[in-house]
């Protein structure tokens, strides 16, 4: 399990690449729509750092990842002048579906609510 001092600097990383997306001009990112950073994982040695991306256009993910992994080095640049870390992480940039796979599941709970209430309420029964 990782420290607080991991899981702060995970929650650092997360909001500052989250803002850094904004400004980047490589068009795999920047015109895709929404591109958003779920999760961050650092080693203890904080070498590498795992950067869930969650894209919302899922034809376009491979696209954003190659985009993400080009600019990288500028990433990791700036991530180096806000965290002041003695050794800034290398990112490593991974596909993340859990967000569309959460909105597959709520569909289908939300089917199996609507085939509730067409088959009306059900009857009671007596003990």
């Amino acid at each position: 399990m990782a420290s607080n001092r991991i899981n702060r600097i995970n929650d650092e990383i997360q909001r500052e690449l989250a803002g850094q997306l904004r400004n980047l001009k490589d068009p795999r990112v920047s015109g895709t729509g929404m591109v958003s950073i779920t999760r961050v994982d650092t080693t203890n040695d904080l070498r590498y750092a795992r950067v869930y991306v969650s894209v919302l256009n899922k034809d376009q993910e491979k696209d954003v990842l190659k985009g993400l992994k080009s600019a990288s080095g500028f990433l990791r640049r700036e991530l180096g002048h806000v965290l002041q870390l003695r050794c800034t992480p290398e990112l490593q940039f991974i596909g993340d579906d859990s967000i569309q796979h959460g909105a597959h599941i709520l569909e289908l709970l939300r089917r199996e609510e609507e085939k509730e209430a067409a088959r009306g309420p059900k009857p009671e029964v007596e003990e």
